[in-house]
């Protein structure tokens, strides 16, 4: 019934536990109440019986048949001790299946005589012992309540799970559904929501990995169908050793195409290699500064000026330095690529309620909004690339549990900004430092 460390079993066992516990709790201190409530009633009647004694007063103010009653259950002796007690004593005594309650009540001091009040309460004794069978009884019932209870209820409570995990099962790459979060009890929302978050990344995966097949495909087709012409025309006639060369130029050049092509797909795959380094704590403002210095120089190189503001001066992370730098590195290279001679490309971040904002802003001809520019292969601009860098870099903020965008200028320039936006909670933000 229970797989083997089974939350339900747990569940199961400590509610039938806990509940048990609570019956036998609350029984044994209804029993003593009724008890005590009994035999001090009975004490303070003995007391009564007593006190009429001395004060010469009837024993009793009831009516006949109770007076006889209790005559009858009641005896009365005068008894002289050898010490002075002034304490009333009261105990209970059982001689051949009957119960006596017995009162031991200063009579006369001077002389040490006291009043020995004996009453059978066998009676009262089988009521208790018939209240406490009932109470045994009644928990007995309890218990088999309980047992059925939890087992109802643990069953309800994993209900869910089982939903999801039903509807789980049944998926494949081709059926990945969102799950519908208003048919979840509330506590399960947050579960919903994050198996939601999870399967929009697989979606996106198997989206983009489908892409990156095809897209590989088509980039290697291209060159080879080229290589392939250019040697079917060499080979149709003899040609110079001149034109020989220039064939084999032409060649060369195709294969380097191909192998920058190979290349970006293989940084795909150290790319998830660098998906499972173990996060380090680190200043993220430093390496955002560590990045433009090396960029500083290339912007210099090309006519063109790096501009930084950064904003905390210290911001404390655990996470996965590779991966960032891939991020930073493909925002920079994209700006410089795109921003002509004469302009600026400014490396900048601030802190939000979210984390800490990273944005590289340039002066380049700006994007078209209707292309998806994360998918792999996908190009914008007369500038020579794969079209892989930010699809890299959208996996890569993807394992850090980052969002990336891509957005036009809005102030009147030409440009885009790139940002990355680190989730303080995502991504471990540790206090800052003073």
């Amino acid at each position: 019934m229970f797989a083997k460390r089974s939350i339900r079993k747990e569940f199961l066992f400590q509610l039938i536990f806990a509940s048990i516990s609570l019956i036998l709790i609350f029984s044994s201190i209804l029993y003593f109440y009724i008890e005590n409530s009994i035999y001090e009633e009975k004490n303070n009647e003995l007391i009564q019986y007593a006190k009429n004694v001395l004060d010469n007063k009837a024993i009793t103010q009831l009516n006949d048949e109770t007076l006889n009653q209790n005559f009858l259950s009641l005896n009365l002796e005068m008894l002289k001790l050898k010490t002075r007690h002034k304490d009333i004593n009261i105990y209970e005594k059982t001689e051949k299946k009957k119960t006596y309650l017995t009162i031991i009540y200063p009579y006369n001091l001077d002389n040490m005589t006291y009043l020995k009040v004996t009453k059978d309460i066998t009676p009262t004794k089988k009521l208790l012992d018939k209240i406490l069978h009932y109470i045994f009884i009644i928990n007995l019932a309890g218990f088999l309540l309980v047992i059925v209870y939890a087992i109802a209820l643990s069953k309800m409570l994993v209900a869910p799970v089982k939903t999801l995990n039903a509807k789980l099962s049944n998926m494949n790459e081709h059926l990945i559904k969102p799950i519908d979060i208003e048919k979840l009890p509330l506590e399960f929302e947050p579960l919903g929501l994050t198996i939601n978050h999870l399967i929009s990344r697989i979606q996106n995966f198997v989206k983009y990995q489908k892409e990156l097949f095809i897209g590989t495909a088509h980039e290697l087709k291209t060159p080879l169908a080229v290589i392939k012409l250019k040697n079917q025309v060499t080979l149709i006639k003899k040609r110079t050793p001149d034109e020989y060369i220039e064939a084999l130029n032409v060649t060369n050049k195709t294969i380097d195409e191909m192998n920058v092509i190979v290349s970006n797909i293989l940084n795909i795959g150290r790319q998830e290699g660098a998906q499972l380094d173990k996060p380090v704590e680190v200043d993220v403002i430093e390496i955002l500064k560590n990045k433009a210095d090396d960029f500083n120089l290339l912007a210099a190189n090309q006519n063109k000026k790096l501009v930084m503001d950064f904003k905390p001066s210290v911001f404390m992370a655990s996470i996965q330095v590779g991966l960032l730098n891939q991020i930073i590195q493909n925002f920079l290279q994209n700006a410089l690529k795109f921003t002509p001679e004469g302009k600026s490309v400014k490396l900048k971040s601030s802190q939000d309620d979210v984390g800490l904002l990273v944005e590289v802003i340039d002066e380049g001809c700006g994007i078209d909004n209707t292309v998806d520019l994360f998918a792999p292969f996908k190009r914008q601009g007369n500038k020579s690339g794969v079209g892989l860098g930010l699809f890299l870099a959208k996996s890569a903020a993807d394992a850090l549990g980052a969002n990336i965008n891509i957005r036009n200028r809005e102030d009147d320039i030409d440009g885009t900004i790139a940002s990355l936006q680190l989730n303080s909670k995502l991504s471990c933000i540790l206090p800052l430092k003073n």
